[in-house]
């Protein structure tokens, strides 16, 4: 049992990292323009703040929701409204891969304030991952939530070395005509 929700965190947590934000953008240009050491360490730091995010999102909005019951079906209805808006949003959209940070003169103090900021001062992400990650908490039995933040963190570790290392291998052949494909499919997924 507790393998179904660890499942089940695994496979929201991809759906929440996987539509293609800020962080997968920067992330995407980093491999695009760096080495593969200089990527998977941006790819770690990515993974350090973004499990953190995830984890008080998930936790923080529970203790609300334990406390204020009628909390809990107000927050699944809007994290089902965003999460439909989400994927229209993507399905909408036309990313760009540009060279806004110039990451290779950045150290890696400067690199790690960048990505904390992409991920912490990013009321979407904030937003996102409370309604999201704190809807879904409160749909689980208590003894059960740890096994499905679990598979949250672990997606979010799959997902970003997935992403950097792909990118790597195929960064020649990446385009905006590519990414916004990725979007649509992205888009599609999570509206199902």
């Amino acid at each position: 049992m507790k393998y179904n929700y660890f499942l089940q965190g695994l496979l929201l947590g991809l759906a929440y990292v996987a539509p293609i934000g800020i962080q997968n953008l920067y992330l995407i240009n980093t491999a695009i323009r760096e080495t593969r050491k200089r990527t998977l360490a941006v790819a770690f730091i990515i993974i350090i703040f973004d499990i953190s995010l995830a984890v008080a999102c998930f936790f923080g909005i529970g203790i609300l929701i334990n406390t204020f019951p009628v909390l809990n079906g107000l927050i699944l209805l809007s994290g089902s409204v965003l999460v439909i808006f989400i994927g229209f949003t993507l399905i909408r959209s036309h990313p760009q891969i540009s060279n806004d940070i110039d990451l290779e003169s950045n150290s890696f103090l400067k690199i790690i304030g960048v990505y904390f900021a992409l991920t912490w001062f990013n009321p979407q992400a904030i937003i996102d991952g409370t309604l999201i990650l704190g809807g879904f908490k409160a749909s689980l039995p208590e003894s059960m939530s740890t096994y499905s933040v679990l598979g949250v963190c672990l997606a979010s570790c799959l997902w970003f070395v997935s992403l950097a290392t792909i990118t790597l291998q195929f960064r020649t052949k990446i385009n905006t005509h590519i990414m916004r494909w990725i979007n649509i499919i992205c888009g599609s997924i999570i509206i199902f």
